[in-house]
């Protein structure tokens, strides 16, 4: 099994930032590619940016301006860090780990995200 639980979400001013935290734990690869996924209410649960193992990172097209997301392998940790927040951007965040050795994909509880005009 794997556990993620993130951190950093909350409530900030529209053009502010936040920087998101997750930390896996249990059985985990070296190339196990993690990210961030994010869904708001009634809408489908998006795609906004992934990272392998290696610190190759892949964003969705509407974030890549303002979204960076990294790694600490060493920690087995995945951040993001989220610029000049849009009240559009409110939503809860979830943590992605797609695990080689249990070929399945975890999910974090997820984290809220507000940004307020």
């Amino acid at each position: 099994q794997v556990q993620l639980v993130e951190s950093g979400g909350g409530l900030v001013q529209a053009g502010g930032s936040l920087r998101l935290t997750c930390a896996a734990s249990g059985t985990i690869s070296s190339i196990d590619t993690m990210g961030w996924y994010r869904q708001a209410p009634g809408n489908q649960r998006e795609m906004v940016a992934t990272v392998t193992s290696g610190g190759v990172p892949n964003y969705a097209d509407c974030m890549k301006d303002r979204f960076t997301i990294s790694r600490d392998n060493a920690k087995n940790t995945v951040y993001l860090q989220m610029n000049s927040l849009k009240p559009e951007d409110t939503a809860v965040y979830y943590c992605y780990l797609r695990s080689m050795f249990w070929g399945r994909n975890y999910w974090g509880q997820g984290t809220q995200v507000t940004a307020s005009s």
